[in-house]
């Protein structure tokens, strides 16, 4: 395997943003949603103009996991108001963490992950929270292994569906 490159993104980046992030979700999550409330989700969630607004927005971080000049994950962090909780305005969240899955078990999300972790020393945040399906095992493991603890849970909605998330965190201080 090459080397793998973890970007920044830019407003430059939004359709590749938007092409790994639909990707992604889907893959991640079609067969235990509707067609119905995945089509609604991706096409709200990604739509070109609400990328480029959270692209634009100085309190949100994007990267990208490129490998072989393919995008193959995405992080996705918020501070201060860009937050989706209302937590600690010195809290980093991590929103998203995706990785293509031909690509799960390549430690592409673990390098992402420690692009998260070289964000919160670099704004001094006092922890690193998320919130993560209860369903998805593999992702409640991962953020297991890497220190953080369920503190709480909350509800998301995708389309006409209440599933319910596990908010976790990560002291840092």
């Amino acid at each position: 395997m090459n080397t793998l490159k973890i970007t920044k993104a830019t407003i430059d980046d939004v359709l590749k943003l938007q092409s790994i992030g639909r990707q992604t979700f889907f893959e991640t999550f079609a067969d235990v949603n509707s067609e119905e409330n995945m089509k609604k989700y991706l096409d709200e969630s990604f739509a070109t103009e609400k990328l480029s607004a959270e692209l634009k927005n100085p309190s949100s971080y994007f990267f990208l996991a490129v490998l072989d000049e393919k995008v193959v994950g995405y992080l996705k962090l918020n501070t201060a108001d860009a937050q989706t909780e209302k937590e600690d305005l010195n809290a980093l969240e991590i929103e998203r963490i995706y990785v293509a899955k031909e690509f799960h078990g390549k430690k592409v999300a673990q390098a992402l992950y420690a692009q998260a972790e070289e964000i919160a020393k670099e704004i001094k945040a006092s922890y690193m929270w998320l919130g993560v399906w209860e369903k998805n095992f593999r992702a409640v493991s991962f953020y297991t292994k890497n220190g953080f603890v369920q503190f709480d849970t909350h509800i998301f909605r995708l389309g006409d569906d209440e599933q319910t998330d596990l908010m976790m965190k990560k002291v840092l201080i």
